[in-house]
């Protein structure tokens, strides 16, 4: 990337940085800032990129896990929290409250299929729902394999005549036939031959966990993080989806930044993308190594050959959005490019608040949270064709503040000002509206949070023409 100085404004690091970038992308890896996630495994339905992760709790030290997530884009560049979408509770013969490691969902003939690793040798179990959101259910009520303490990391691909195949792993590669229902196997368990490991023998394949098979152009793919630790991603090449496979190197070689690796790769809206980890945000704070890995993401590049480009270790650069948003729609504030200072959480709001009578259900919400003084939020591509005049928000106050509406950065022109004046109410969502100055294009926004201690929880904005 070429670097032009002269053509950006020397008006504050964060501009100057934010211009340099601007050709290429903003900085935005890891790509979820408010929680940290883990074993990405991205799903494209329709016209929308379904990315389920796994969450590693705030004070974990080691692997602290109990539920899946789920954030949804259809441009790549914002990523809407949808929250939990299922956990260790959905599975009855689960008697543990942490091990909610690596997941995979997969669509079939209207269904979906949450493939589900509980370590420690109790092994892999199965999901289902009629929707990408849940609510899932156990439709088995057991494991949908439990073969070894190499029970992890499932990975799941139907093949163009039908089959579906799932494979798991570590340190060595398994894989089964799966029924069509999708929640029974059909044949026997293999050991794959080409991944084995032999005993005194070098492994030519650097196989360590978390396969991600897939099919493009004929060829046959196996990602997959490898050597550990720390791991990058390598990956293989076969003929069919049993293999034999031949290792064909690195898509991105390991770096001492991250002590594990986990691929997911997509195709969507003409472009290819593989997904993994890091420690970034974790390192921001901790000089130790804690298990508070963040979700990033990069383009993946195919040679003509069929072989891919390999890619640098995860860098914080955006990738180039593949669709705008609409300021003129309800937005959830959850819908986030990058951010910082914030959380995310569930909340439901109830009619009443008396433990034993609650009432009725006002609304269950994901909003963000933990606002303080000089936290910001960010979404790109926002497509203003029609004008603007002003902004409602929808929020919760707590002790009240203000959010200022910057255009294209952090310290660009100033749109316009909401106050939130209210205090006392952060279990009352009110709309509030503030007026803006008038823009058109397409535009990056951004919504700057002052003033004291807690201020409010944000629900949604929506622009008003």
């Amino acid at each position: 990337m070429k670097l032009d100085l002269n053509n950006c404004p020397k008006v504050g690091i964060l501009t100057t940085l934010l211009c340099i970038l601007g050709s290429s992308g903003f900085a935005q890896n890891p790509i979820i800032q408010t929680k940290h996630t883990a074993d990405p495994a991205p799903m494209v339905y329709k016209d929308t990129v379904y990315l389920y992760t796994g969450h590693d709790e705030d004070d974990a030290f080691g692997f602290k896990m109990t539920d899946w997530l789920l954030y949804t884009s259809t441009d790549m560049v914002n990523w809407q929290d949808r929250g939990p979408v299922a956990s260790l509770k959905n599975f009855k013969w689960v008697d543990a409250d942490n091990g909610a490691w690596a997941a995979q969902c997969v669509e079939r003939n209207g269904k979906f299929y949450l493939y589900c690793t509980v370590p420690g040798g109790v092994g892999i179990g199965v999901l289902v729902s009629d929707s990408p959101y849940g609510p899932f259910v156990d439709p088995i009520g057991k494991p949908l394999v439990k073969n070894s303490n190499e029970d992890i990391d499932p990975t799941v691909m139907i093949d163009d005549d039908g089959q579906a195949y799932m494979y798991w792993g570590n340190p060595n590669l398994w894989y089964v036939k799966l029924k069509e229902d999708m929640i029974s196997i059909d044949g026997e368990i293999v050991k794959d031959s080409s991944f084995a490991k032999l005993e005194g023998q070098k492994d030519p394949f650097r196989y360590q966990e978390g396969p991600w098979a897939w099919k493009k152009n004929g060829n046959y793919y196996m990602a997959y993080a490898s050597t550990c630790c720390p791991e990058g991603i390598g990956y293989a090449m076969g003929k069919s989806a049993t293999g034999p496979w031949v290792f064909k190197g690195m898509i991105m070689d390991r770096n001492s930044r991250s002590n594990g690796n986990h691929p997911g790769i997509i195709d969507y809206k003409g472009k290819s993308y593989v997904f993994g980890f890091n420690y970034e945000i974790l390192k921001k704070t901790m000089s130790k190594h804690y298990e508070r890995r963040s979700v990033c993401l990069t383009q993946l590049v195919y040679n003509e050959d069929g072989t891919l480009k390999e890619l640098p270790f995860w860098t914080s650069e955006s990738v180039e959005p593949v669709g705008t948003l609409n300021p003129y729609r309800r937005t959830e504030a959850e819908t986030i490019a990058f951010s910082e200072g914030l959380k995310t959480e569930k909340q439901t709001e109830w009619e009443r608040n008396i433990p034993w009578d609650k009432g009725a259900k006002i609304a269950d919400r994901v909003v963000v949270s933990s606002i303080h003084n000089g936290d910001h939020l960010m979404v790109r591509a926002v497509d203003f064709s029609k004008g603007i005049k002003s902004l409602d928000v929808n929020v919760a106050s707590l002790y009240g503040g203000k959010i200022e509406v910057y255009l294209d950065s952090i310290d660009g022109p100033l749109l316009g000002v909401v106050n939130v004046n209210t205090q006392g109410e952060g279990d009352i969502f009110r709309t509030v509206n503030g007026s803006m100055k008038n823009i058109t294009g397409k535009h990056d926004v951004f919504f700057v949070f002052k003033g004291k201690k807690d201020l409010f929880y944000f629900d949604w904005w929506q622009f008003k023409s």
